[in-house]
């Protein structure tokens, strides 16, 4: 599989993307003008990975995101992974729906509990993907008119599907990002191998305010103390469980053994291995 985009623009708005990729690393999908996305996957499995959460998408699993920042990932399925991901995007923009519903987003308190959902493809969500399908492959086809039918389509269709009480409420809700506690953003993501300037993105901070405000609410910065809490949790790992050396590191949030190991005998004197023998003689 070769890295392809086709995308239909709508008022000079991507408004439907098909991203075919081969096997890729973390890659970040940064929000630029408060837009919405509805993300199906076609071929393959993908991770995603935002300030609070981490799910799991393939062709029978869907996600709504809300306006913010969340990086895909690939998956442990290593075989899977290996053979890419095909994925078909929806984006959705205030401005579009003022357009295309003349409804007014403000004037509805709406609000939901999540930023980022998963979503089970049911049958009418699956033939509109198989629609858009169609028409990302064959841009002949498409003109505003269609356009409009299907981004309406599609509406109404989530709206339902999230049990909103009304198109008005789905879409005002829809643009209302939860805010995330800071302390949350960082304890869920402890153990994934982010950088300190991707964990920045998820809190949607610069990286120099990211350290600043990380040394304001842990009184350390925020390098000595993610380390500290990989290599106490391996410890953990090396005494309770049998798992290879290396597992434990990449388990933890290492990018490498070596860097894992270099790390694990400068905080405890001694070696994983070395670690492990006296925990259990």
């Amino acid at each position: 599989m070769s890295f392809q985009e086709k995308v239909i623009t709508y008022k000079e708005k991507i408004v439907f993307i098909k991203l075919s990729m081969p096997f890729f690393n973390r890659t970040l999908k940064s929000y630029v003008e408060d837009e919405a996305c509805f993300m199906f996957v076609n071929k393959g499995e993908v991770g995603v990975r935002t300030p609070e959460d981490y799910l799991t998408l393939n062709q029978n699993t869907a996600m709504i995101a809300k306006c913010l920042n969340y990086f895909f990932e690939p998956t442990n399925n290593q075989k899977i992974s290996r053979e890419g991901v095909e994925s078909v995007g929806v984006f959705l923009y205030p401005s579009l729906i003022k357009d295309l519903f003349d409804l007014d987003i403000t004037t509805s308190n709406h609000k939901n509990d999540y930023n980022v959902k998963q979503v089970q493809v049911d049958l009418m969500l699956n033939n509109f993907r198989q629609s858009i399908d169609i028409l990302l492959e064959n841009p002949e086809l498409v003109d505003n008119n269609m356009i409009e039918t299907k981004l309406k389509e599609f509406v109404q269709l989530l709206a339902k599907s999230q049990n909103a009480p009304s198109q008005l409420d789905f879409l005002a809700a829809l643009f209302k990002p939860n805010e995330t506690e800071f302390k949350k953003v960082i304890k869920q993501n402890l153990y994934a191998n982010l950088s300190i300037k991707e964990l920045a993105l998820l809190t949607h901070l610069s990286e120099s305010s990211f350290k600043r405000k990380f040394k304001e609410i842990f009184n350390e910065s925020p390098k000595k103390y993610l380390t500290q809490k990989k290599l106490k949790q391996a410890a953990v790992l090396l005494k309770s469980n049998s798992n290879r050396i290396s597992d434990i590191a990449y388990d933890v949030g290492f990018d490498s053994v070596s860097t894992f190991n270099r790390n694990f005998v400068t905080y405890y004197g001694k070696s994983p291995s070395e670690y492990r023998l006296t925990q259990t003689e």
